[in-house]
């Protein structure tokens, strides 16, 4: 019976996250116009889901173009905590560059990673 080690178990650790830092690292920078785009382009947003892109879309279609990123709370089911997560990746104009899911977990750990780096630059400072 195979029983893995201790290394193979880092070596795995590393590249899952490794993974993950990348795909997100591609997607930053990247946005979903929220006044073009369609249902399926919208889904890629986080929390954001086939029900409530298309939502989205009939909120759009019967209201016209959304004038900030901000009305997208306006849409039943889109509130404060969910619009923030969202906001980087929202923009009313330009092209859709976003093309793959952004997912909450993804940015869980961009900030808990961007709180580590600030706090290791803290005690560099306090030096």
């Amino acid at each position: 019976m195979y029983k893995p080690n201790r290394l193979t178990t880092l070596v795995l650790l590393i590249a899952l996250s490794l993974t993950a830092s990348v795909a997100f690292a591609a997607s930053e920078g990247k946005v979903v116009n929220i006044n073009e785009a369609d249902a399926s382009d919208l889904a890629l947003l986080p929390r954001v889901g086939p029900a409530l892109s298309a939502r989205i879309v009939e909120f759009r279609e019967e209201n016209g173009k959304f004038e900030a990123a901000e009305d997208l709370m306006l849409v039943r089911g889109i509130g404060e905590k969910t619009f923030e997560l969202m906001e980087a990746f929202v923009a009313i104009s330009g092209d859709t560059t976003l093309t793959e899911k952004i997912r909450v977990s993804d940015l869980e750990r961009r900030k808990e990673s961007k709180k580590e780096s600030k706090g290791s630059e803290d005690d560099d400072s306090e030096k």
